[in-house]
């Protein structure tokens, strides 16, 4: 009796499964449109391993501006217009602002608290965004520009000294203006034990930070299925095929590293009267954090840490570019030197000569829309089921800002592949890309003005001092530089 009634337990129990794993997809309107699918698995086979920001950039040729793709039962919104990213993730931004699920970067790895990967329904969400907009905004970073001028002194120097080692003096370029402000900390060399460890933190990080690296990212019982997912967590570091488990933990432990050691240096500082005024001691008060609450002091040390980790990368990327545009086009930099040296006169630049310099302006505009730093900049996630040009948005879909897609949109850029700061100059300009290079709506960098400004001050003065050209080998021959982008969050 019951072997008969097996088959029939068997067959019940798959529809069950299928209409769990299927529910919620029959909807009013269609789904945008996106590449073919599998069954099961969806679209996981189609994920891009590099420079996805291309892959999707060449399916919106196909499937249009807003294209759809399945992981199991995840689905992933890709917004490549401007227009798209404007009309949801800034004009619809109260259900546009929350952050996707992330098992490995953010349950594992310990970001899911981080400044932001921070849920926008966390009570956490608006104390962070105020207290690192305080810190911040243009008024804030009117009181940064004399550590602003003194690191760029230091970077023309090492510059002159080192050429050779350009790529590490931008970095501790970077990391020593972060540092200073969000700590008071004074880097002193290159290999400054500080930026060494946030150089390591992005490079564990950049790999995991890509959808469908890992299957604990993806496997969908780890989305529907919470008590196996969280028991996927505790898997042995032993266990096959558990490697995942041992990258996280490695992050992890970097990442608390790099949140906890630099704050309490701080603290010791002020207790002991040698601390220097930073945002960190600002926040802390006189009375070294006694009077906050644990909740509020950790506000504070997530905080300071997306300071320099939100804001050391977004500089050394973009002042790569830079040198490498320099080389590929030399008659622009030709130009800008010319406008730099009919304003200044012999001196080096500082930021009151913004106003006056409009071609270096426009150039820094154009670096960070040729190859922008966040390419897909990080995912939204929509909390509430919505409809767009005819098409359903379902509930916890991923959200991706398609950023270089924008920045290389034709109808936008005339010849976009091809570096021109003049689309940026003139009574009619073409698009600013400041407006979508860092990030939408609620979830927009909130370090974007300093930034802008140390990159028109680091421009200026190595435009001011120095010509950049293509090395020689021993034969005296030019070496053509090399043209790679990483695949991370941060290109």
């Amino acid at each position: 009796m019951i072997d008969t009634y097996l088959p029939i337990a068997f067959a019940l129990g798959l529809v069950i499964l299928l209409a769990f794993f299927f529910r919620n997809w029959n909807v009013d309107a269609p789904l945008p449109p996106g590449p073919p699918t599998q069954f099961i698995g969806g679209n996981l086979h189609q994920l891009p391993k590099a420079h996805p920001w291309k892959t999707y950039t060449e399916w919106s040729k196909e499937y249009g501006p807003v294209f759809s793709l399945r992981i199991f039962r995840n689905r992933i919104i890709v917004l490549n217009s401007l227009k798209a990213v404007s009309d949801l993730l800034e004009c619809r931004s109260a259900i546009y602002s929350d952050r996707p699920r992330a098992m490995m970067i953010g349950e594992l790895a310990g970001r899911a608290k981080s400044a932001f990967m921070t849920s926008s329904r966390d009570p956490r969400f608006k104390p962070l965004r105020k207290m690192l907009h305080s810190g911040l905004n243009p008024r804030a970073a009117q009181t940064y520009r004399p550590i602003q001028l003194a690191e760029t002194r230091i970077l023309l120097k090492n510059l002159a000294v080192n050429p050779d080692k350009f790529i590490a003096h931008i970095r501790r370029n970077a990391g020593a203006l972060i540092l200073k402000v969000a700590y008071g900390y004074q880097v002193e060399t290159d290999d400054d034990k500080w930026v060494k460890m946030i150089e390591d933190t992005f490079t564990l990080t950049a790999g995991i930070s890509i959808p469908g690296r890992f299957y604990v990212e993806i496997f969908p019982i780890c989305k529907f299925l919470p008590l196996i997912s969280k028991a996927l967590k505790y898997v042995p570091k032993w266990f096959p095929g558990a490697g995942f488990k041992r990258k996280a933990e490695e992050i992890a432990k970097m990442l608390r590293s790099v949140n906890q050691v630099p704050f309490d240096w701080v603290k010791t500082q002020m207790i002991n009267g040698t601390n220097e005024e930073s945002f960190v001691s600002m926040h802390l008060g006189p009375d070294v954090g006694k009077n906050l609450s644990a909740d509020e002091e950790e506000i504070v040390v997530t905080s300071s840490a997306a300071l320099y980790i939100g804001g050391a990368d977004t500089t050394v990327s973009a002042l790569t570019t830079f040198v490498l545009l320099m080389i590929l086009y030399p008659e622009v930099q030709k130009r800008a030197q010319a406008e730099v040296d009919a304003v200044t006169s012999g001196r080096l630049p500082t930021l009151n000569d913004l106003a006056v310099l409009p071609y270096i302006t426009a150039m820094i505009k154009e670096i960070i829309r040729w190859a922008p730093v966040t390419p897909l900049g990080i995912p939204h996630s929509v909390t509430k089921n919505d409809t767009y040009n005819g098409f359903t948005i379902p509930k916890g879909s991923r959200i991706v800002g398609n950023i270089w897609a924008i920045a290389h949109d034709e109808e936008l850029y005339p010849d976009p592949f091809t570096f021109n700061p003049e689309r940026h100059l003139g009574e009619m300009p073409q698009t600013d890309p400041f407006k979508f290079v860092f990030g939408f709506g609620r979830r927009i960098c909130p370090g974007a003005h300093l930034a802008e400004l140390s990159l028109f001050l680091n421009v200026a003065s190595i435009l001011a001092t120095f010509t950049i050209a293509k090395a020689l080998d021993a034969n005296k021959r030019e070496i053509e530089p090399p043209i790679a982008w990483t695949s991370g969050a941060a290109s």
